[in-house]
């Protein structure tokens, strides 16, 4: 910490140097005329010989990562975003102004040069700069080593300097963006209108999960960050929108994990007149033309795995799966002994008050879910852990629901829909009874939505995909924290 206390002082004392020398250290508006991604993409395999012909100019600006000084001279690299660009500081071609600003250039600096591009003597395709302007001082040193920055912490923690230190965390958050975009596209093409429901509830719903809970000082009231957008959009299908979707925000009180954040980004979307069938082909569109369009390519490697994104993916039922991957008999589905049993055979941890249907799903994502690598539709779910899907007519003790699972992740959870308000009331009071013997997960009586649902709500399928998931998938990374700019973390010592 001294080191770095000293090293802080002298660059003051620089910052200080470059206001007495007429320089301002926190400049104001500069004209970036050229990006350096761009200029290596248009020129940077031409000889010297061409780059001397056409003496191309240029203007860039973007942050000092390397310097090596030389005489009256320097080489200074400049990263402009995830490009690196190296620029040629001479004396002879700078006014005096600008020499003297080379002379108070420390790492980590940003400057921006107006020049024209040429091959150094070692043939490194270099900016010759005949203008430099000063646009800000850093304060604090690049961390030691900061090239190619591997301290986790540091990395989560002080994502500024990650980006600094690692171009290809760039690459990342900029699929990612090309990814929602794509999304966004893919469902504005065909009807779907894009909109936006509250982000604090008056109460929690549309998911199984333990809320954030605020105060409405004005209001007196208590608010809770929102789980799930479910019962708003819905609410929208009842005024008479047919497709409607939203990507924000959602946010559970829950553990921290690599594949858990307590703040992410969810897709959620709904289509009148569908079913859960519907919704299954659709996703299957939007996700492998998706990575078509991003990856250009349609098999990726996820992890050491190998993953075929195309179409169909395969369809397996709930009970089937526990079954077949765990070779039991189909004796354990109604009988709550047996399946404790199996639970313990299987070393799955459940408590034997469970009700059946609770060690049951145990052993499924257990056992099931880390089998489930290819992209595989898990369907046809019971009816006490879908408390907003619509019954099956063939067996109404399950669901019209699947869930999307990938590398052994849930990626989408869609069901059709319950329309019914009586059976709706009768799920919600049913929750309300868990939760009042201690379950903070489940769901409260929303007087309101049972409102909406009795006006009438048409057949409507809908769905939730997890964009951080999928966006983890796309770029090979093993854990949320890497695809979101600013993961949750203890607060730091």
């Amino acid at each position: 910490m001294d080191e770095l206390n000293e090293q802080r002082q002298q660059r003051i004392k620089k910052l200080d140097q470059l206001r007495e020398a007429g320089v301002a250290p926190y400049g104001t508006r500069f004209e970036v005329k050229d990006r350096a991604g761009q200029l290596i993409k248009l020129h940077g395999e031409k000889t010297r010989e061409t780059l001397e012909r056409e003496k191309i100019p240029c203007t860039i600006a973007g942050r000092v990562v390397a310097l090596r000084r030389f005489g009256k001279a320097a080489f200074a690299v400049l990263q402009d975003g995830a490009d690196r660009l190296q620029t040629y500081l001479k004396k002879d071609l700078l006014s005096e102004q600008g020499y003297k600003v080379t002379e108070q250039l420390d790492l980590g600096d940003w400057i921006g040069v107006t020049g024209h591009l040429f091959r150094t003597k070692t043939n490194e395709f270099t900016v010759e700069v005949h203008e430099l302007t000063f646009l800000s001082k850093a304060l604090r040193p690049l961390p030691e080593k900061w090239h190619g920055l591997t301290d986790v912490e540091t990395r989560y923690r002080q994502r500024y300097v990650d980006l600094i230190a690692n171009p290809d965390v760039h690459a990342i958050f900029a699929m990612r963006s090309r990814m929602i975009a794509g999304v966004r596209a893919f469902l504005i093409d065909r009807g779907f209108l894009e909109v936006e429901t509250p982000m604090m509830h008056p109460i929690p719903g549309g998911a199984t999960a333990k809320p954030f809970v605020t105060h409405h000082n004005a209001l007196g009231v208590d608010l809770y960050l929102r789980i799930a957008p479910e019962l708003y959009l819905k609410r929208l299908i009842v005024g008479g929108f047919s497709r409607v979707f939203e990507i924000n925000r959602n946010f559970r009180n829950e553990g921290i994990s690599t594949i858990h954040n307590p703040e992410f980004t969810m897709l959620e979307f709904y289509v009148s007149y569908a079913d859960y069938q519907d919704l299954i082909i659709l996703t299957e569109e939007m996700i492998a033309s998706l990575a078509l369009q991003i990856l250009n390519k349609s098999v990726i490697e996820y992890q050491g795995n190998v993953i075929n994104l195309s179409p169909p993916w395969r369809r397996w039922s709930y009970h089937q799966a526990i079954l077949e991957v765990n070779k039991l008999d189909q004796s354990i589905l109604t009988d709550r002994d047996k399946a404790v049993a199996a639970a313990k055979q299987l070393n799955v941890p459940v408590d034997p008050k469970w009700p059946l249907f609770n060690v049951i799903n145990e052993i499924f994502e257990e056992t099931v879910e880390p089998n489930l690598q290819q992209p595989t539709f898990i369907t046809d779910y019971p009816i006490e852990i879908s408390p907003l899907a619509r019954r099956k007519d063939s067996n109404p003790s399950l669901t019209d629901r699947f869930e999307l699972y990938i590398a052994g992740r849930e990626i989408a959870n869609a069901f059709s829909e319950l329309n019914d308000p009586l059976d709706q009331r009768d799920r919600f009071e049913g929750q309300a009874a868990q939760r009042a013997a201690g379950d903070e997960e489940a769901h409260l009586v929303d007087e309101d939505f049972l409102r909406a649902l009795e006006y009438g709500m048409p057949p409507t399928a809908g769905e939730g995909i997890g964009i951080d998931r999928l966006v983890m998938l796309f770029t090979n990374q093993a854990s949320i924290r890497d695809v979101v700019l600013f993961p949750q973390l203890r607060p730091e010592k």
